[in-house]
């Protein structure tokens, strides 16, 4: 017998059930969308109402989710307006999406030379080492779903004794606040104003599992123990030096922390009253924040529409922060021209057709956090520019000296256009454009090698996931293909290509055996060479390369008139490479077997040459070996077989999917 009667209810809680599509999604993640819809749509504002405790109110939902979210909660609640004040930026890198050299490439850049103090290499460390090795900790990072990356900047960093130490004792805190060992690896670096310190911390626990941080944590929980232990370790900031920092920030032509007052003072229709700089909260910026108002109204992003009352313009935040990132650009070019007067220019990727071609006065990093690289170019023309490059490209590729070329990368490419156009009804055969490139056959272009690079293009589109491969020799292609193409450039490249013409410096240029970028200057008569900076140093580098030319016998001079030699630069580049050959034979006890025009040549790819004349890759066939031009599609085959046919100079490489390699 029992009690329970039959209309008894029992609850017994299960695990919520899988219903089939768009059904799939975690049981959290229902919660946060029904929570979401009964905020009234809010839910995904952070909303911006500070207590007095430094706590934030009105999160959106979600931002609880993980470790950190009751730490969160009531780090900061010591800090007052005079506690120290830190900057953290944070970056939480998938490593699945990423590329799969980001982190390796990170790691490197936090480590380069100059960062450390007096210009030295940085020096990694972790929680219990002073010299931690990077190669393991990315080793330990590989199969980890994610990381974060944080750079550490206090604003009193030069008067903290040890950064190191601040460093540690502040992970110290983190770990408490997480309830978690963390694995991590930091960098000081003192190239910069204010000392800052870049740090990575691995994207598990010391369970192994997951880590999972606060959205409010890292938002704000870091930060506040950051401010307390600075504040902990230099005491309170002085009124002094609060009213010190707040007079700089008037005249600035940036963002300010008097800038962010205002906007938390700006009432309906974006206009501040005089009148409220009187309460006691704003007395002591009263004069300072008028200033700043002033300020603005020069730099015309404010009016006084009446006497005490100001209307700030909708877009003046947007301009100011603009503003600070061109001071910025135009400080580092004038570091890097060394204060030689030149007119300076910030290349626009979208400005058709415009390339720049010169020297590489200076390179390095413009946004640290995703390793976005910048290069400034002393230009043929007697300027200076400013390159902003993409997070994917390697700086260590452009020496300091090296001739490059810049091009937007924006235009639409011709390969694009002519599958776009070769294609019938989405479909496009290899055999079918070959079969229309031979009756257009032109003297120099194979039409298999037409074809071929038509297909390597087809194959950059397909791991994009722009075209797919039916069956070999076909390919669907969407009718939008060269748009399509044009913005997948533009994303991997940021709209800028940059083309290496030379890794030697002019100077060097002027007295070797080789077929140099001078020599291609020579040829064209020197055109387009200003007067000034790099142009003028090209044209006195050119009048020293024809004196050595001479020296060779490939040069004669007629009075004022320079005669060159036929076939200059197949001259120069034949004897470069009999040089580097027999250097090469010597060293491995391998016969050279040069490349005959037609011939088709295969071996292991050993290793790339940087020549005078250009890069060349080496292959050996196990009795001999090639020198053939060297193209980036080939690098992700070192160490293995492929294949190469010269014609008229030019590489066409084959892979060798699907067939056979021998040397013809």
């Amino acid at each position: 017998m029992t009690d329970r009667r039959a209309d008894d209810f029992r609850v017994r809680p299960s695990a919520p059930k899988n219903r089939g599509k768009g059904q799939g999604q975690s049981f959290v993640s229902k919660v946060l969308k029904q929570a979401g819809k009964a905020s009234s749509g809010k839910s995904s504002m952070r909303h911006s109402v500070v207590g007095g405790s430094g706590t934030r109110a009105g999160q959106r939902p979600g931002s609880r989710l993980g470790r950190g979210h009751t730490a969160a909660r009531f780090a900061g609640a010591k800090l007052t307006p005079l506690s120290r004040r830190v900057t953290i930026k944070t970056l939480l890198v998938n490593q699945r999406q990423a590329s799969p050299q980001s982190l390796a490439k990170h790691l490197r850049y936090i480590e380069r030379d100059g960062v450390g103090r007096d210009g030295k290499p940085g020096q990694a460390y972790g929680p219990q080492t002073d010299e931690a090795y990077l190669d393991a900790f990315k080793e330990r990072c590989a199969d980890d779903r994610h990381h974060f990356r944080f750079i550490l900047s206090p604003e009193d960093g030069a008067e903290l004794e040890d950064l190191r130490t601040y460093t540690r004792h502040l992970m110290g805190r983190m770990e408490a606040d997480l309830g978690t060992g963390l694995d991590w690896v930091a960098v000081n670096h003192w190239n910069t104003d204010n000392p800052h310190t870049h740090l990575i911390v691995r994207g598990r626990d010391d369970t192994g599992k997951d880590l999972i941080i606060a959205g409010d944590y890292i938002a704000d929980g870091f930060r506040h123990r950051a401010s307390e232990l600075a504040t902990e370790w230099l005491g309170p900031r002085t009124e002094l030096e609060i009213q010190q920092t707040l007079q700089c920030e008037v005249e600035q032509e940036r963002w300010t922390s008097l800038d962010r007052t205002l906007k938390r003072e700006l009432g309906d229709g974006g206009q501040v009253q005089i009148e409220r700089f009187n309460e006691p909260r704003l007395q002591r910026q009263r004069l300072l924040l008028i200033g700043r108002l002033q300020r603005l109204q020069r730099l015309g992003l404010a009016d006084e529409v009446q006497p005490g009352t100001w209307a700030v313009h909708s877009d003046a935040e947007k301009t100011l922060r603009a503003l600070g990132e061109r001071g910025d650009i135009i400080r580092t070019m004038q570091r890097a021209m060394n204060g030689e007067p030149r007119e300076l220019a910030v290349f626009e990727p979208g400005d058709d057709g415009r390339r720049v071609i010169g020297r590489v006065a200076a390179k390095g990093l413009a946004d640290e956090l995703r390793d976005r690289g910048y290069l400034v170019i002393d230009g043929v023309d007697g300027k200076a520019h400013y390159v902003a490059l993409n997070a994917r490209v390697e700086l260590a590729n452009y020496p300091t000296g090296a001739v490059v070329e810049v091009k937007g990368s924006a235009d639409m490419r011709a390969a694009d256009k002519n599958i776009a156009a070769l294609a019938n009804d989405g479909l496009y055969r290899t055999d079918h454009h070959l079969a229309i490139a031979q009756g257009q056959a032109v003297p120099g272009r194979d039409p298999q090698e037409v074809v071929a690079a038509h297909v390597r293009r087809l194959e950059a589109l397909r791991r994009a996931g722009i075209v797919e491969r039916v069956t070999e020799g076909l390919w669907k292609v969407p009718d939008d293909l060269a748009e399509q193409g044009r913005r997948y450039d533009a994303q991997r490249l940021g709209g800028v290509a940059v083309e290496l013409k030379s890794h030697l410096p002019i100077e060097r240029q002027a007295r070797v055996i080789g077929a140099t970028w001078l020599d291609q200057q020579l040829i064209g008569g020197g055109l387009g060479l200003g007067g000034l900076g790099f142009g003028s140093e090209v044209k006195d580098a050119l009048q020293k390369r024809v004196d050595f030319l001479a020296e060779q016998g490939l040069v004669e001079r007629r009075g004022q008139r320079v005669i060159l030699a036929r076939n200059l630069l197949n001259t120069l580049r034949s004897r470069e490479l009999a040089q580097v050959a027999k250097d090469i034979a010597a060293e491995t006890g391998l016969e050279h077997r040069p490349v005959a025009d037609g011939r088709r040549v295969a071996g292991i790819y050993r290793r790339s040459v940087m020549l005078a004349s250009g890069r060349y890759a080496m292959l050996d066939d196990g009795m001999g070996f090639s020198l053939v031009p060297w193209k980036p599609v080939i690098e992700q085959r070192l160490g293995q077989q492929i294949a190469t046919t010269m014609r008229d100079g030019v590489a066409s490489w084959d892979m060798g999917r699907g067939r056979g390699m021998s040397i013809r």
